[in-house]
């Protein structure tokens, strides 16, 4: 993961969370934070492994004042609806 994936969508892909969708909001050398906006907010990232997600090509454009709770829900909402028509 060398590109910059701050604001992307990502899926988990091990632990109790499993196939939950996130926005990772900030990164380190080893694991990235990720929110959802309901029990994982900006105050509370959940921190996964780089290797337990899978990233999601889309990318945000990231408001002038970073990511709120709010906005993070919506994002993941419009996601979880496009994909539900695509797959319809």
């Amino acid at each position: 993961m060398d590109e910059n994936i701050v604001g992307m969508l990502a899926t988990s892909k091990a632990g109790h969370d499993k196939d939950s969708v996130y926005v990772i909001i900030r990164e380190d050398s080893e694991y990235i934070y990720v929110a959802d906006g309901c029990i994982r907010t900006m105050e509370r990232p959940k921190r996964k492994n780089k290797k337990h997600i899978q990233l999601i090509k889309k990318r945000l454009a990231e408001p002038e004042n970073g990511f709120g709770d709010l906005e993070i829900k919506r994002i993941i909402k419009e996601y979880r609806r496009e994909r539900e028509e695509r797959d319809v």
